[in-house]
């Protein structure tokens, strides 16, 4: 491999993002410290071209070449935007949020078009069909003795039997993130029928109906996986008040190590995620359960290095690397 590779990051604004919690920031950085050169673009700047007559399709996107620094309010270094084909990159890094909706899906398709290793192909991190065909919160759902019991349906009756069955569920969007418009629904809510009209009047997507895991005031844990292995795990604890773990909404981190039912989860799907190209994974366990397989835009790296004294940007890096050079 030689020294040196040209970077494009497809994410949200760079100028926003927090340089003390953003895994992005920390996999540019880690990057940068390389010798890589890093460029950002947004995903709306991405064109599909055909040039008609035979002429080879090319996928271009605005891009700046940038500089990243450890300074809070001087973060970053822009130099002028130019339109490039993506296809002279090395790597590509998907890294903008989701919604994973029909927009996100688009780009995976349009990704599809340069993704590779060798000449006129950037290697997309992850896999953008990877990502297309492995929905976080369905994905789960090929592994049932790893998940707690779930539903995925419309039928409003199937939900309204399953807490018969099971008295305490959450609920939630199947293609949220962040913990956006996730409830947790007792046996005796009377709130369950008003949410499911509000849910279904604005929406066309399923819902996902998890029992209710008492383990989780004890910690959502976030793993993250490079290659299919596990590298670490933090602890996300929900605040005083809150069913959902989520650090956008109040969870603290705190230190936490694998067990050997974490390691059990990971042996079972590792090999799947390393066949997939999903290369940068965080999976989220809470007690015994796998409730989540996070491709899109995983985080937990810089919680991840200051609580183990790991470099996971690094580590992540390596298995980059090893791809474009194998």
């Amino acid at each position: 491999m030689r020294s040196g590779l040209d970077v494009a990051v497809q994410m949200d604004p760079l100028e926003e993002v927090d340089i003390n919690g953003d895994s992005t920031f920390a996999m540019m950085l880690e990057a940068q410290a390389r010798g890589h050169r890093l460029f950002v673009y947004g995903v709306d700047s991405l064109a599909l071209l055909e040039g008609g007559h035979g002429e080879k399709t090319r996928l271009t996107a605005s891009v700046r070449p940038v500089t990243v620094r450890r300074e809070k309010g001087n973060h970053a270094t822009f130099g002028d935007a130019e339109r490039s084909d993506l296809a002279e990159m090395d790597v590509i890094l998907m890294r903008q949020d989701p919604p994973f909706d029909m927009a996100y899906i688009t780009a995976t398709h349009l990704l599809e078009h340069v993704h590779g290793v060798g000449p006129g192909k950037a290697l997309v991190v992850n896999d953008p069909r990877s990502v297309r065909d492995s929905p976080e919160k369905l994905l789960v759902t090929h592994y049932p003795e790893l998940m707690p019991p779930t539903l995925v349906t419309w039928d409003v009756g199937e939900i309204h039997a399953f807490r018969k069955k099971w008295k305490d569920i959450i609920v939630k969007p199947l293609f949220g993130n962040g913990g956006s418009g996730v409830f947790r629904i007792r046996e005796d809510d009377q709130n369950l029928n008003a949410l499911l009209e509000m849910h279904f009047a604005r929406s066309r997507e399923p819902l996902m109906i998890q029992r209710y895991e008492a383990a989780v005031r004890k910690g959502d844990k976030r793993i993250i996986l490079a290659d299919g292995k596990p590298i670490g795990a933090i602890n996300r604890v929900p605040a005083e008040g809150e069913a959902r773990s989520n650090m956008h909404v109040g969870g603290v981190a705190q230190r936490v190590e694998l067990t050997p039912r974490d390691v059990e989860i990971c042996d079972a799907i590792g090999p799947m995620l390393k066949e997939r190209g999903l290369i940068f994974v965080g999976i989220d366990v809470i007690g015994d359960w796998l409730t989540e397989i996070n491709v899109t835009s995983p985080t937990g790296l810089q919680e991840l290095e200051r609580f183990d004294g790991i470099n996971p940007a690094g580590l992540l890096w390596d298995c980059i690397e090893s791809r474009l050079s194998a």
